[in-house]
């Protein structure tokens, strides 16, 4: 196995691992060349995963994780980020699942011990390739006051760094990949940009840092809606970018693509109990064949850049691994 030098984790907020029935589900109503011509043809849809819940292709491989983490109700954005991010059981640790926001008594942990957090402790480089609105822009105080995961994550690893200037200059992306909100929203002068673009931008960030995370809010706020065409959007949107980071990547470079709930992938009513998607690319892929929950997927980045954890930490392994 190849092992990476850096990694770039994306997050997807609200997609999951559906039915593929298009009269409900984007992934099988949209067109996606760019994400199936990485899984082989494959769909993101529950019937194109083999019997052991995944997705295995020649560029990358897909495994469908639990997004439940074993405690009863709906999943929900603040207990699963924090999971995501850091490989503890959010849910878990809060009693509950717990969203939108991240509630107030997970914060230290997710502070402490997210991916980027772990990679700034252990010497090594950590970018977070958002541009927020951090001054000279009226910005909704609800971003800090309710903040998501990745927000969180940033700041406590000195990552939050990327504003408008970094924007205009292409050394940064917005959460929605094209900059209209930031040019609509908070009367930016940012240049436009292609979903191609964005994707080429994150991948030269991500080729600066040991460890890169972007964000991106759009398919969770589309499945709320409940409108398809919305949804189908979004997805092109989201594949047009996926495409062309991938074609961009470095060669030493793993790319992890996953999520903290389904929603997307069923407009017909909000949150899911389906699987979120976990999409490697790149050295390092085969580690992730087996990943069944959303605890495993940092625990399984960072011990592809021998960042730890120890071997026998809970986490599945693979041959090589």
């Amino acid at each position: 196995m190849t092992e990476p030098r850096r990694a770039l984790l994306v997050f997807l907020d609200g997609v999951g691992v559906g039915a593929g029935d298009p009269a409900y589900n984007p992934f099988a109503a949209a067109h996606l060349p760019r994400i199936q011509g990485l899984l082989g043809g494959a769909r993101m849809v529950a019937e194109d995963l083999d019997a052991d819940g995944r997705i295995v292709a020649e560029r990358a491989v897909l495994a469908a994780a639990d997004a439940t983490l074993s405690v009863a109700g709906l999943p929900q954005s603040g207990t699963g980020q924090t999971t995501l991010l850091t490989g503890r059981n959010g849910a878990v640790e809060y009693g509950r699942h717990f969203g939108p926001w991240v509630p107030t008594p997970l914060r230290p942990l997710l502070a402490a011990e997210n991916l980027l957090r772990r990679a700034v402790e252990a010497g090594r480089t950590a970018a977070f390739a958002n541009a927020y609105p951090l001054s000279g822009a009226p910005a909704d105080p609800r971003i800090f006051r309710r903040p998501a995961g990745p927000m969180l994550a940033a700041q406590s690893a000195g990552a939050l760094t990327r504003g408008a200037a970094e924007l205009a200059e292409g050394r940064a992306v917005a959460s929605s990949i094209t900059n209209e909100r930031w040019r609509e929203h908070l009367g930016s002068d940012v240049p436009q940009v292609t979903p191609e673009q964005a994707g080429r931008t994150l991948s030269g960030i991500a080729a600066q840092a040991d460890v890169t995370l972007f964000a991106h809010y759009d398919t969770d706020y589309t499945g709320h809606r409940g409108a398809l065409p919305a949804a189908v959007a979004a997805l092109e949107r989201v594949d047009a970018f996926l495409g062309a980071l991938a074609d961009a990547l470095p060669a030493d470079a793993l790319l992890v693509v996953s999520s903290d709930h389904g929603n997307v992938e069923d407009v017909r009513g909000g949150h899911t109990m389906n699987p979120v998607p976990v999409l490697a690319l790149g050295a390092g892929r085969e580690r992730f064949l087996n990943v069944h929950s959303l605890t495993h997927v940092v625990p399984l980045i960072l011990r592809a850049l021998n960042m730890g954890p120890e071997p026998d930490a809970g986490i599945p392994r693979t041959a090589g691994a």
